[in-house]
């Protein structure tokens, strides 16, 4: 599990960016970047780590399923992810 502090980063960023991606949106349309460099840095997507829903671990990411690869092997052996199964040879 991610520190509470990594999580509550995560959540204020993640805030930013869904906030000015608007006014990001029409300023690369413009191609405004003295606009752009007064935006916050933490509005732009590209600061964004992308974390395991269910714990926080940002390594190991499985960009499909939204999971670490830990909790998605946890899950798929309980069968709770549909279309997923156990290979065995």
């Amino acid at each position: 599990m991610a520190k509470r502090s990594q999580l509550a980063r995560y959540a204020k960023k993640a805030k930013l960016v869904k906030k000015y991606a608007a006014k990001r949106a029409a300023l690369k349309l413009v191609g405004d970047s003295v606009g752009l460099q007064k935006l916050p840095r933490n509005s732009s997507p590209v600061r964004l780590k992308n974390r395991c829903s269910i714990t926080g671990r940002s390594r190991g990411y499985m960009r499909t399923f939204g999971l670490s690869r830990i909790q998605f092997r946890e899950l798929a052996r309980e069968g709770k992810i549909p279309g997923i199964k156990k290979a065995s040879w």
